[in-house]
């Protein structure tokens, strides 16, 4: 059950890509989209990520998570230098199509690592009690379909071929989280997924102000963009009560 609750969860990125593909004013639905990411992603660091990464370390621990936390920062920060077609908006000129690919795909890798990480655990509860999985995973579910609105309104730009690939990985990140987590579950300690908890943290908190700000700062339209903010962490309000 588990297994096909974390499969279900990729259900969601596509649902995202969906409502994005459907909508008639793809700009302004790329600059939503993106804005409803931020917010999502800032609701996540604050809400999710750093509560969990103070209850698994402690006293000394915590310069270890930190260290990790700069680790997830480092490997986006290399592998921005390795993604092609980047390039900096500068004063109030709209951000280039290349940009906004080269946020989806770095968004992309973030966002597969926490999926996995979140299959993990969202497995682990439905192996427990399925009822409180298939609550649980609709929460996860619910700050899915923003990503997928990101990912999908980023990457319609680039190549059909590449588009597939990444949008495949990120839609079964969770499933594999799920299969991960029903092979090595007998060997698996809380530090481990501390680590990951970690090295998901440092990644999003790069894309928030490495991508994310400095593209919305670009934007013509501020109220569109308050209101994309504002959406998404009312998003990650309610799929965190539903979990």
């Amino acid at each position: 059950m588990g297994i096909i609750i974390t499969f279900i969860l990729g259900i969601f990125l596509v649902l995202g890509a969906v409502i994005v593909k459907l909508a008639k004013n793809s700009k302004k639905i790329e600059q939503l989209s993106i804005a409803i990411a931020l917010g999502t992603m800032v609701s996540l660091v604050a809400l999710d990520l750093i509560p969990e990464l103070l209850e698994t370390f402690h006293g000394s621990g915590l310069l270890l998570a930190a260290v990790m936390v700069l680790v997830g920062i480092g490997v986006l920060k290399v592998l921005d230098h390795f993604i092609p077609d980047h390039e900096d908006g500068h004063g109030e000129e709209e951000q280039t199509e290349e940009n906004v690919i080269h946020i989806g795909m770095i968004s992309a890798v973030a966002i597969i690592l926490h999926n996995i990480v979140e299959g993990m655990a969202v497995y682990s509860i439905a192996a427990e009690s399925a009822r409180v999985g298939i609550l649980v995973a609709l929460g996860v579910g619910l700050h899915n379909i923003p990503m997928g609105m990101l990912m999908y309104s980023t990457l319609k730009g680039d190549s059909r071929k590449k588009q597939i690939l990444i949008f495949g990985s990120a839609a079964v990140s969770t499933l594999i989280g799920g299969i991960l987590m029903a092979c090595i579950s007998p060997i698996l300690n809380e530090f481990v997924i501390g680590s990951l908890i970690c090295l998901a943290l440092g990644m999003l908190i790069y894309i928030i102000f490495f991508e994310l700000i400095p593209h919305l700062l670009h934007s013509k339209n501020k109220i569109l963009t308050l209101a994309g903010v504002v959406l998404g962490i009312i998003i990650i309000l309610i799929s965190s009560c539903l979990e």
